[in-house]
């Protein structure tokens, strides 16, 4: 059980951070974003990995990692992780969000740049925190921030830069019960990260075989 809350409460201060910065227009949204992230992922990562991430989740699982319960407890952790920090953003300014697409960005070119940095930030998890050959460094958690700081200001005017299906579903979900929000680019924003997640797990599994 403290694995699941650890992961609820990482995505939750995710969620919560994405939320306040989109909303409130904060300059250099991307790097506390990806700040927080890297705290969260030194926070607990000891305890249950630190995905704060179905995609991550899946990587993992696909990796060898994790069995398949724990990985769909790890999801419903972060889902509702998600939807806490949106509930969050609305009771601290009254406004709730949502990941979107830039205005007049093509369906192609949105699943394009979610399934690219999906893939990195899995690849990167993968490379830096579950291997063996890195095992016991420090550096993981500094890794993984910057992979979603930078995905955040290369797609962000694209895709809106999501990476993680729980910052779509939670944020998502809230905004149209509140508000009265599309649903219509959930899809993408929860098949794309996986995707992105699972061609990274097969590259990491290419990858570890060509060490050994």
């Amino acid at each position: 059980m403290h694995r699941y809350l650890t992961e609820l409460v990482g995505t939750f201060f995710l969620v919560l951070t994405i939320g306040l910065t989109t909303i409130q227009a904060t300059a250099m949204a991307p790097l506390a974003i990806g700040s927080v992230l890297m705290v969260m992922v030194y926070m607990g990562g000891h305890v249950s990995g630190g995905h704060y991430n179905p995609a991550v989740t899946l990587g993992v699982f696909f990796a060898g990692k994790l069995s398949a319960g724990d990985m769909l407890a790890y999801w419903v952790s972060q889902v509702v992780g998600a939807f806490l920090g949106a509930l969050a953003v609305l009771g601290l300014v009254a406004e709730t969000f949502a990941p979107a697409p830039g205005p007049e960005v093509g369906l192609w070119a949105m699943a394009g740049a979610e399934v690219l940095f999906s893939f990195a930030l899995v690849l990167v998890v993968l490379s830096s925190a579950v291997s063996a050959a890195t095992h016991g460094n420090s550096f993981y958690g500094l890794a993984i921030g910057f992979t979603v700081m930078v995905g955040a200001w290369a797609v962000g005017p694209i895709s809106g830069a999501a990476f993680n299906p729980a910052v779509g579903v939670g944020p998502t979900a809230l905004h149209a019960l509140r508000a009265g929000g599309s649903w219509g680019s959930l899809w993408l924003y929860v098949v794309a990260p996986l995707a992105g997640g699972a061609l990274a797990a097969a590259f990491f599994r290419f990858q570890e075989a060509g060490r050994s």
